[in-house]
């Protein structure tokens, strides 16, 4: 890791990135009850997207101050568009059981971390990537494609789309749209490498973070 500079700083920020999702993932699904209206609250909940808006923050400033801005710019846009969101509903106390939902997805991004992790660490086992792998592509399934349809699907049904509501269910559908485009970069990495653009000789510190 650390014969590049880059790899250095992209390492302590996965591990970042890997001790939230483990915290926020796990209390997601440890605390969390199905949408009852949008004035669901709870001080657990609360204090969840508390916690998660600030690794956000955190992670933002690192990305700007480490200047990888421009091969994370999309990290930036994500984490722009969930601070947003979570400060409003922290200020309002509206939509938090809403929140905790989305926050399943983090129970994803753990398998998602160790993927990238163990590409850019070369670890020497194959199974063990190709495990992770499989795991990955069901987590995805489970924790953040189908959470996102349904709160997607709900807030569109169910929400009165004017004010904070209109400002929510635009972000979902922002988020619907970077989700399949992150799932459809992760299908031809890892199950379709072929249809890869441009794969063939590309330096690792010159992938985009995100993406690979």
């Amino acid at each position: 890791v650390r014969s590049r500079p880059g790899r250095v700083w992209r390492w302590r920020n996965l591990l970042v990135s890997f001790a939230h999702s483990v915290l926020a993932g796990l209390w997601a699904l440890l605390r969390y009850r199905a949408p009852r209206g949008e004035g669901g609250h709870s001080v657990s909940g609360h204090l969840l997207v508390c916690f998660s808006s600030g690794y956000f923050i955190h992670d933002t400033l690192d990305i700007i101050f480490n200047h990888q801005s421009r091969s994370s710019w999309e990290y930036l846009v994500h984490h722009a568009m969930a601070i947003s969101a979570f400060v409003s509903l922290i200020i309002t106390g509206r939509f938090l059981v809403a929140a905790m939902l989305l926050l399943l997805v983090e129970v994803s991004n753990i398998f998602l971390t160790i993927r990238m992790l163990l590409k850019m660490s070369n670890v020497p086992s194959p199974a063990l990537y190709e495990a992770n792998k499989y795991i990955n592509l069901v987590m995805y399934f489970a924790f953040r494609l189908a959470p996102q349809a349904y709160l997607t699907w709900y807030f569109l049904r169910y929400v009165e789309v004017q004010g904070q509501g209109a400002f929510l269910a635009a972000n979902l559908l922002l988020l619907d749209a970077m989700i399949l485009m992150y799932f459809s970069r992760l299908l031809r990495s890892d199950f379709f490498p072929s249809l890869r653009k441009g794969a063939a000789g590309r330096d690792v510190d010159g992938e985009k973070f995100l993406i690979d």
